[in-house]
C-alpha cells in the first residue's frame, strides 16, 4: 500500500466500457443511413481495420484525423458502399459522445479518490472524450483532462506525459500512478515516463510484451486497497 497524491486514469476500457459504446454508436449511425442490413458483417470488418489503424496510431504511422476517416473508407471499399467517409466518421463521433456506459465499479472507484488529485490521460477525440465525461458522473471531477487530439501527442510518447506534467505543475514523479487497460499505450508510456503504473485486466489477458507495471488488477475497485 502506497500513498500516491495523483492518479492518472485512462477513459476507454478502464472507466468507461468502450465495447458497448462503440457498438451503441455503430448500430445508431448505420441505423441513420439506413445500413441496417448486413450490421453484423460491416462491425467484424470494422473492428479488423481499426484494430490496425490504432496500432498504426500508437507506433506514430498515422495521425487521428486520418484515422477517423480511413477505417470507414476502408470499409465501404470493401463493402462496396459508396459513402462520403468523411461525414459518415463525423456522424458517428457524435452518436459515439453520447455513450456513457461505465466499467463495473468506475464511479464507486472516483468517488473514493475524490479527496485525491484525479486527471485523465486518453488517446481520442476531444469533442467525444469531452461529451462523455460530462454526460457521466465525472463531471468536475477530474483536474485535467489530457486528451491526445488536443496535445499532438498520443501515449505512449513521452510528449503526452509531458503536456500532462505541466499541466498539473508536477515536479515529483514517486507520488504519481497510471492507471490502464493498455499495456502499450497506459503501461508502456507510464514505464517510460518513470512512473508507477497500474494495469487493469479484467480478462486475465497474458503479457504479450515483456513489461513489469508496479501493480496489476482485474477489478477496478481492488485499487482502493492499494492506494492509503
Amino acid at each position: 500500500m502506497k500513498n500516491y497524491d495523483i492518479i492518472f486514469f485512462d477513459i476507454d476500457d478502464t472507466l468507461f466500457d468502450f465495447a458497448k459504446s462503440e457498438q451503441a454508436a455503430f448500430y445508431k449511425v448505420f441505423n441513420q443511413y439506413n445500413l441496417l442490413n448486413g450490421l453484423n458483417l460491416y462491425e467484424k470488418s470494422y473492428q479488423e481495420i481499426s484494430k490496425v489503424l490504432w496500432r498504426e496510431l500508437e507506433n506514430g504511422k498515422v495521425g487521428l484525423v486520418e484515422l477517423g476517416s480511413e477505417r470507414f473508407r476502408r470499409l465501404f471499399l470493401e463493402h462496396e458502399l459508396e459513402i462520403d467517409a468523411v461525414i459518415f466518421n463525423q456522424d458517428y463521433l457524435q452518436f459515439l459522445g453520447e455513450q456513457t456506459h461505465l466499467i463495473q465499479g468506475a464511479e464507486k472507484v472516483i468517488k473514493a479518490l475524490s479527496h485525491k488529485r484525479l486527471a485523465v490521460i486518453t488517446n481520442g477525440y476531444t469533442i467525444v472524450q469531452t461529451s462523455r465525461i460530462n454526460h457521466s458522473p465525472f463531471e468536475g471531477i477530474f483536474e485535467q483532462v489530457i486528451i491526445s487530439e488536443s496535445t499532438g501527442f498520443q501515449k505512449p510518447q513521452t510528449g503526452i506525459f509531458d503536456y500532462a506534467f505541466h499541466k498539473l505543475q508536477i515536479t515529483d514523479k514517486s507520488n504519481v500512478l497510471m492507471v490502464g487497460d493498455s499495456l502499450t499505450s497506459d503501461i508502456q508510456g507510464g514505464i517510460n515516463y518513470g512512473m508507477d503504473t497500474c494495469w487493469f485486466n479484467p480478462k486475465n489477458k497474458e503479457k504479450h510484451i515483456a513489461l513489469k507495471p508496479t501493480y496489476e488488477i482485474n477489478k477496478l475497485v481492488d485499487l482502493l486497497e492499494m492506494i492509503k
